[in-house]
């Protein structure tokens, strides 16, 4: 059963982070009349509804009874408070995360940015050895190599560059790899976190998930207090949402939900490896349906060689 639910947790999961990647870097980039969405008020939304979805997943364990949700809310939650605490530290990072991948898929191409935000492999495998005490065998560590060849061959300039900068300037495209880089890491540190206290604690992972989004909450809103707070007075919290941007917030969450079932019944390493499988179908459709991704001369050059 648990063998099932790894696998299938792991499916889910390329399902949504494929099209998470899209249709963010989509709605991004739509021009349309009017101001765009925030992504700061997105993040926020998102966790919002992680939090509702996580509620009724209790609910449901709980055998559909108010009486008993309301007691397991209140014996996991307000009567545990330093165990609700240990999950500020992923909360903020993964709120900081949150948002610089609208910031990385604002610059770079859903392509592009798929390669690059793989680093996060890496990263997640140098902190479970060290936080996990997590041996990896030759063929991992060899993975690991082969994986920041790519993402090198990626970043190499090409001879598309100089019509690519019609569109993206270098200084955006060095925003987005910055932005894509510091996730990387926040992504390796948070994710690592978080499956220590999964697998340390006996806590359902939808409580876990629960305060998770309670403290995401809190530090999002700050953050559009901070950066967006006299374009939300302005215009007002959901100025610039749309269909589009309403299934890139269901997205997002749902990704908060696959990624803790993931990092329950699976690990941090493997599900980077799983996620990897979602840049095929990221590229493909990249380059067929939003058509701003252009193989370069150097993909063209390997490909003959193989």
């Amino acid at each position: 059963m648990s063998a099932n639910l790894k696998y299938l947790s792991l499916g889910i999961l390329v399902f949504q982070t494929t099209s998470l990647v899209l249709t963010m870097r989509y709605s991004r980039t739509l021009k349309e009349e009017g101001p765009r969405y925030l992504s700061s008020t997105a993040v926020v939304v998102a966790e919002l509804l992680k939090i509702m979805a996580c509620v009724l997943l209790v609910y449901k364990d709980s055998k559909c009874s108010l009486r008993a949700l309301n007691r397991i809310l209140h014996d996991e939650i307000l009567n545990k408070p330093m165990e609700t605490l240990k999950l500020a530290i992923p909360s903020g990072i993964y709120t900081l995360q949150n948002n610089l991948l609208y910031v990385a898929l604002s610059n770079l191409d859903a392509a592009t940015y798929q390669v690059t935000y793989q680093l996060k492999i890496l990263t997640t495998a140098l902190f479970s050895v060290s936080m996990l005490s997590k041996k990896l065998g030759v063929y991992q560590w060899l993975s690991l190599v082969i994986l920041m060849t790519g993402v090198a061959f990626v970043q190499w300039p090409s001879d598309s560059q100089e019509l690519d900068s019609k569109e993206l300037s270098a200084g955006s495209q060095f925003v987005g790899l910055m932005a894509v880089l510091t996730a990387c890491f926040s992504s390796g540190f948070a994710g690592v976190y978080f499956e220590k206290i999964l697998k340390e604690t006996k806590q359902s992972v939808w409580i876990r998930n629960i305060q998770l989004g309670f403290f995401g909450s809190i530090f999002g809103l700050m953050g559009v207090y901070i950066y967006d707070g006299e374009l939300v007075s302005k215009d007002g919290f959901f100025q610039g949402y749309n269909r589009l941007t309403w299934i890139v917030v269901v997205l997002q969450a749902l990704g908060g939900l696959v990624i803790a079932a993931v990092i329950k019944y699976a690990d941090n390493i493997l599900k980077g490896f799983a996620t990897s499988l979602s840049i095929i179908l990221s590229t493909l459709i990249s380059y067929f349906w939003l058509q701003d991704f252009v193989p370069t001369s150097l993909c063209s050059s390997m490909k003959d060689w193989v």
